[in-house]
């Protein structure tokens, strides 16, 4: 029997309180706020809004719950945007969609600042159990940052991932870690630097004592790419079913996948809200497509959440736990 397991891949939408009392506090709209260095009004706004978002959570009846991400303003670059020796410059275009993150510039030793493992702290206040922390992977987060210190990509991956993993290492006790990848879509690393890539993940999920899902999504993986991930020490590998399930299917069929998988089951950029019915007949879709024998499956969006208006989260979120809660497949 496999067991659903109802998550998110992170960062969500800020509740609309929120961005207005924000907005006000900043002085400006959430695209263009800084992250860092805030004041204690805006440090209590973002500690309301964060209790907020695990309370809709726990009372959707999520499996994993997690912080939020709330204060990301610069999407999945932000534990960079945050540390010392980097520099935010221009805004560029977060992948190819309508989002803009400020360009993170690494001109010096990459150290963890802890500035994650303190929203998991605060975040773990108000979690019973099943807490989930999110990260970037090491090989979207050097994609998306600027190397002037390194000076050479597989040292600046490296350097990323050590980074990461220091980050990582501070964290409270969580149950599950969702390191973010969709570069390795968007941007598939080339011979080599795919192995490089693997290796990365390796070192950010040896960095904690809990269930590590490396998930990719806006598409599938080439397949090299995925034969190399799948040699990575992760617990399951994350599949977006909404950009292209076939694909992904077909990675799984040729190549295996690992005990554990995360599907992407419900469209994180789109405002229509998936049944609970729908997602269940998904997951069963692909374990019979697959003929997987999986323990565990990972019943999330296929992308971060932040897209949404706060109504239509709620909303997904619902009907992920929903979903998880009809029975179990039989594989």
């Amino acid at each position: 029997m496999t067991q659903v397991v109802a998550t998110t891949a992170g960062l969500f939408p800020l509740p609309d309180w929120a961005k207005d009392e924000l907005s006000r506090l900043k002085g400006h709209q959430k695209s263009d706020l800084v992250s860092g260095d805030e004041g204690p009004e805006i440090v209590d706004a973002y500690d309301r809004a964060r209790k907020e978002v695990v309370s809709v959570q726990t009372d959707a009846g999520l499996d994993r719950v997690s912080e939020g991400q709330l204060r990301w303003d610069d999407m999945i670059a932000h534990p960079l945007a945050v540390a010392d020796s980097v520099e935010t410059r221009g805004i560029v275009r977060y992948y190819d969609n309508n989002n803009f993150y400020r360009e993170p510039v690494v001109t010096g030793d990459l150290e963890a600042s802890g500035d994650v493992a303190g929203e998991l702290d605060a975040a773990a206040a108000h979690v019973d159990s099943g807490l989930q922390a999110v990260l970037p992977g090491p090989y979207s987060l050097a994609d998306l940052a600027t190397d002037e210190h390194y000076g050479d990509e597989a040292a600046f991956l490296d350097a990323v991932a050590d980074f990461l993993a220091a980050e990582a290492d501070q964290f409270p006790d969580v149950e599950t870690l969702f390191l973010l990848e969709p570069s390795l879509v968007e941007n598939a690393p080339g011979e080599g630097a795919d192995e490089r890539a693997s290796e990365a993940i390796d070192t950010v999920a040896s960095a904690v004592d809990a269930d590590v899902v490396a998930h990719t999504y806006w598409g599938s993986l080439d397949e090299k790419v995925y034969a190399h991930l799948m040699d990575a020490d992760v617990d399951a590998i994350g599949f977006d079913l909404i950009a292209d399930h076939e694909q992904n299917v077909y990675n799984v069929q040729e190549y295996g996948t690992k005990d554990d998988v995360a599907l992407g089951l419900v469209d994180g950029q789109n405002t229509f809200v998936e049944t609970p019915e729908t997602i269940r007949e998904r997951v069963e879709w692909f374990v019979e497509q697959t003929d997987g024998d999986y323990d565990t499956v990972y019943a999330t969006a296929n992308t971060e959440l932040f897209y949404l208006p706060q109504n239509k989260f709620e909303a997904k979120i619902e009907a992920l736990a929903d979903a998880a809660a009809i029975e179990e497949v039989e594989a």
